[in-house]
């Protein structure tokens, strides 16, 4: 059979074995008039009173939104959500619009036009939180491992915080959006790295659909409340990129709301593992590199035997990104076996050690390979196998496994996260 993987901003074709099991999210409409129901969302939101109530003379508005590597459509939510804030007296030079890199690298200002509109760019404040830049943070507290819990300035001393975002199965936060946008959207380097730590990432609670009792999530959603009160407002999208629903209202509530919407559609049941999965990252802008791959492996994951063969199609375009502290981290070992034990070694700490902790751990149970537009030689450096040919690695590891095989494909990666059945 063919099927057709998302894959950089188009698809790739492959042919599989008639008897793969392709599992894709649940069909989920797009709303017939996204803008109507934005408006009506923030009129009626979820557990507080309508933003238009939280808005002052002269109040600071800190507007969050995802960086480039999340598929939030913020061109045409934010003109939206703008038009709101205006119809409602507040001006331009109120607005601070705030991009929530994390630890990822700064937008450009070309990639900043492309996400936002250049109607956006030339008329509003636009700035990059940078994670490194003490001077620009303010702590709340600390974290359960005692350094100090961080937060841009710029959000912390905002009267009226707006959280954007997207909410779709996180690999280890159980689900994105919700208090992501600020915890670790905007927090400090040193804050991130005390939550994503080796024993946290090692919690068999931190995985794709749990919050609640996930210690990665719990303190996440901890430090966002510290800062006060915040306005949610996001969404769910199907594989066109349609918004399927608005989750707007009290930051706990709203996203509550949102993650047992979207687990509807994305969280399917399968009934035993599988000895091959091919995955993807979902195509761009998730597949731009492959510290984001992580993600689309973690998918495979869940379903994969002990011993079996995980192949992700993933375009990187950017690569590791060559540079980035994953990238040299992990050229630091020769076998994913010695990495984990680096990371899990009392004292270890290094920038973005979970992505590559997490793909370690993986490939202690599956060998992993990867179709990409990367040199082979930095695949192997990444601790990964190559894949040029992904139809003729599947019928390898069928003539190897015999016809009897159990293949699955997820064409859209982590937005279909697959479950055993009990």
């Amino acid at each position: 059979m063919k099927v057709s993987l998302a894959y950089g901003q188009g698809h790739l074709e492959v042919e599989l074995p008639d008897q793969t099991e392709v599992l894709r999210p649940r069909p989920s409409p797009g709303l017939p008039d996204e803008r109507a129901a934005l408006l009506a969302a923030l009129e009626s939101p979820i557990g507080c009173e309508p933003l238009r109530h939280w808005l002052r003379p002269q109040a600071k508005i800190c507007i969050i939104f995802p960086d480039i590597t999340r598929a939030m459509p913020n061109a045409r939510v934010l003109p939206w959500l703008l038009d709101y804030l205006h119809q409602h007296g507040v001006t331009p030079e109120q607005i601070v619009l705030l991009n929530s890199t994390g630890t990822h690298r700064p937008n450009t200002p070309a990639e900043l036009e492309t996400m936002l509109g250049p109607a956006i760019t030339a008329r509003y404040r636009v700035i990059n939180h940078y994670c490194e830049h003490d001077e620009d943070l303010v702590a709340f507290g600390t974290t359960r491992t005692g350094v100090p819990a961080l937060i841009n300035r710029h959000a912390a001393e905002a009267d009226v915080r707006i959280l954007t975002g997207y909410i779709e199965p996180h690999f280890f936060a159980g689900f994105s959006g919700g208090p992501k946008a600020l915890m670790p959207g905007v927090a400090g380097l040193k804050t991130i790295m005390s939550n994503h730590g080796s024993a946290n990432i090692s919690s068999p609670q931190a995985t794709f659909g749990i919050n609640a009792g996930n210690p990665i999530w719990d303190e996440m959603l901890e430090i966002s409340q510290r800062v006060g009160k915040s306005f949610l407002l996001n969404v769910s999208l199907n594989e066109a990129k349609a918004i399927t629903g608005w989750f707007a209202g009290e930051l706990a509530a709203a996203h509550r709301r949102g993650c047992a919407f979207v687990r509807e559609s994305a969280m399917t049941r399968v009934e035993a593992p599988f000895d091959l999965v091919v995955t993807t990252n979902s195509g761009y802008p998730l597949d731009m590199n492959l510290y984001q791959g992580v993600k689309g492996m973690s998918a495979a994951a869940t379903i994969i035997k002990p011993g079996g063969t995980i192949i992700l199609a993933a375009e990187c375009r950017e690569g590791l990104p060559a540079g980035s502290p994953c990238d040299r981290l992990l050229r630091t070992a020769k076998t994913p076996a010695e990495l984990l034990a680096r990371i899990a070694s009392p004292g270890f700490a290094w920038p973005e050690q979970w992505q590559a902790q997490i793909q370690t751990l993986i490939q202690t149970r599956a060998r992993v390979l990867l179709h990409s537009a990367m040199a082979d030689d930095l695949v192997r450096a990444a601790l990964l196998e190559p894949c040029p040919d992904i139809s003729a690695q599947v019928r390898a590891e069928l003539q190897r496994l015999g016809p009897a095989a159990r293949i699955a494909a997820l064409p859209w990666g982590p937005l279909t996260i697959p479950y055993i059945a009990a």
